[in-house]
């Protein structure tokens, strides 16, 4: 009760010199020209009430007639010793009343004042008089910073008691620098709250609070209370691609370790180590995905990642695993063609092991412009004998492999073949 009565005296004191007194501070003052026979302050009348950077005094006004005014010396004990600058000159002696501002919290002050004229010449000083200003105010008396959340730290604390506090000061720093960046002003002394976004993944960083009065003084710093950011979710594990099947690719993978996983992100590029595109975002449950290709051959890389229930996904620097479809079958080996008889005869090597039957492509060249091609399929044989052609028709041969998922290797070399007519008898 004590010291909110002080705190009320001062601020009265405050807004009544505030009408009285013109200051000008000084720079520095060369040195005093003392006339003893100047009517001096009456160092016993001095009065003072201080706060945390600022100090208020009065005084019992000086009658002699020759006094215009008062010069205030002042020097910071803990910086200064004993060594007084002139701080302000008040230019009309009935002014009483004096407030030193922009002082240091919890410091050591002393003071002396002289009467003044409207010359250079001043009255001796008053005693020292000797005042020290409050110390800051205590800090909030319970703060806690909240960990674990993705990408952000929730900082709570307790209002200040002191109905002086208009607002609460945030401040951040990191374990790599002691540093500390004021992050946000809180207005509203009963506001106790602060979410600190667009951190790091899997950081500590440390935080305090000050109380901030309506008249800008600080309070002592909060205690420092740590958290730290949700890491990322752990990546999947065993990833595998196939590479024997037709028009597909096949992948399979183990569950990521992290708890808490929602869906999985499946990516995909041409290129082992860059332009990776989402292909398909799958559930928690599920474990494998089948990648269809219409193109027999083709070869892609693939990374899947975790994604958990705040929407933080796992680290994709990571290697990417090959998978490819099924490659065309080679071409057979045409090793034998030619006319016996009546009949066109071809033998062939199948060309690739994977080969369970053929298709015998025929054209038939009908005249100069025009041709037409009839195809013979699932000739599990590797000879063919054409018995339906006719002398002096052209004829070519090519010739594919099938494997058992129905895909076709490329086309043989055309193999031309030609019953000649018979000679006619003169």
């Amino acid at each position: 009760m004590t010291k909110l009565m002080r705190l009320t005296s001062l601020t009265a004191l405050i807004l009544l010199v505030s009408g009285c007194a013109y200051k000008d501070k000084l720079s520095k003052p060369v040195a005093p020209k003392i006339d003893e026979t100047l009517e001096v302050v009456d160092s016993a009348s001095i009065r003072s009430i201080s706060d945390m950077n600022a100090v208020a005094f009065e005084w019992r006004k000086v009658d002699d007639p020759r006094v215009v005014g008062y010069h205030f010396y002042r020097a910071n004990m803990q910086k200064d010793g004993a060594k007084l600058k002139l701080i302000d000159t008040i230019e009309n002696k009935y002014t009483t009343h004096y407030v030193d501002e922009d002082l240091e919290p919890n410091t050591k002050y002393v003071y002396k004042i002289s009467s003044a004229t409207d010359s250079d010449i001043e009255s001796r000083t008053t005693a020292d008089y000797v005042v020290s200003t409050l110390p800051k105010m205590e800090g909030v008396s319970f703060i806690q910073a909240i960990s674990n959340l993705p990408r952000q730290i929730k900082i709570i604390w307790r209002p200040h008691s002191n109905e002086r506090v208009e607002s609460y000061v945030v401040q951040r720093s990191t374990p790599q620098t002691a540093e500390w960046k004021n992050l946000k002003t809180i207005e509203g002394r009963l506001q106790a709250e602060y979410i600190d976004e667009d951190l790091d993944d899997n950081v500590i960083y440390n935080y305090r609070v000050f109380a901030k009065t309506f008249d800008e003084l600080l309070s002592q710093a909060s205690e420092i209370v740590k958290a730290q950011t949700k890491p990322l979710p752990k990546g999947i594990l065993g990833l595998k691609a196939t590479n024997d099947l037709p028009r597909k690719i096949a992948l399979n993978w183990q569950a990521s370790d992290t708890s808490d996983i929602i869906k999985y992100n499946i990516y995909r590029s041409t290129d082992s180590t860059s332009y990776f595109d989402k292909i398909k975002t799958v559930d928690a449950q599920t474990l494998s995905f089948d990648d269809f290709v219409n193109e027999d051959g083709k070869v892609y890389f693939y990374k899947i990642s975790s994604v958990d229930k705040d929407g933080l996904e796992s680290n994709l620097n990571i290697n990417s695993i090959m998978g490819a479809t099924l490659g065309k079958l080679n071409k057979p080996i045409i090793t034998l063609a030619q006319i016996q008889g009546e009949k066109a005869i071809l033998n062939w090597q199948s060309g690739d092991n994977r080969a369970v039957s053929y298709i015998i492509h025929k054209t038939i060249k009908e005249n100069f412009f025009k041709s037409k091609t009839i195809k013979f399929e699932g000739i599990t044989a590797l000879r063919y004998e054409d018995k339906d052609i006719v002398r002096g028709v052209e004829y070519n041969y090519a010739i594919q492999s099938v494997d058992k998922f129905g895909i076709v290797s490329p086309k043989t070399n055309k193999t031309e073949l030609v019953l000649p007519k018979l000679k006619k008898l003169n």
